[in-house]
């Protein structure tokens, strides 16, 4: 029977709440070398990595003492998820123009009709960009992460399903869903728009 080898993570986490700074630096000791190679492998940059690393502790601490840790017991899981979708979110900021290709084959920006290209104004253009990046925010997590990991980090199915540890289908079937969403959200908003401009 193994040894048990230093205090447990909720052990831990209890001591820093009662204010003990050391316990919160033997966490990020134990877990920062696991969370940096988490965070590396998606965006294959050390100084990149290096900050995300920082942000990754900085979110855990808010959220220890807003009180609104609860993952008892699920520790480094937590850790991890926290990790990953920083790193992703990473990508997402950092790309602000992706080649999003619908369903049918078509490029998402093509079908806003306010973003045409005889559209000339910067202005409108950066409007609709930043539509779309809200609407990509708008579905759920695992829609979410899977096109953001197509489409702006340019990963293969394969290599999607690897990091979220689903089979190549179970990530095929959520870009569709994805993708069905968007086309939706945007059929809702090119309606409103004609309403404005294209008056009956």
């Amino acid at each position: 029977m193994s040894k048990r080898l230093g205090p447990k993570d909720s052990e831990l986490i209890a001591q820093y709440r009662n204010g003990s700074e050391a316990a919160f630096e033997s966490l990020v000791d134990k877990y920062k070398s696991r969370v940096f190679t988490t965070i590396y492998m998606i965006v294959k940059d050390h100084g990149v990595a290096e900050d995300l690393l920082q942000d990754v502790f900085v979110k855990v601490v808010q959220t220890l003492n807003s009180d609104r840790y609860n993952e008892e017991g699920k520790f480094q899981p937590w850790l991890m998820r926290i990790a990953h979708n920083l790193a992703i979110d990473y990508f997402r900021k950092m790309k602000r123009y992706p080649s999003i290709l619908m369903e049918d084959g078509s490029n998402l920006f093509n079908t806003l009709q306010f973003a045409d290209e005889n559209v000339e104004d910067l202005r409108v253009k950066e409007e609709t960009h930043k539509l779309v990046r809200q609407l990509v925010d708008e579905l759920p997590e695992t829609q979410r992460e899977v096109l953001i990991m197509r489409h702006f980090m340019d990963l293969s199915f394969q290599e999607i399903a690897e990091q979220t540890g689903v089979s190549i289908n179970t990530a095929l079937g959520r870009m569709r869903y994805a993708l069905i969403n968007m086309r939706k959200k945007m059929n809702q908003i090119n309606f409103a728009y004609d309403k404005i401009f294209y008056p009956k």
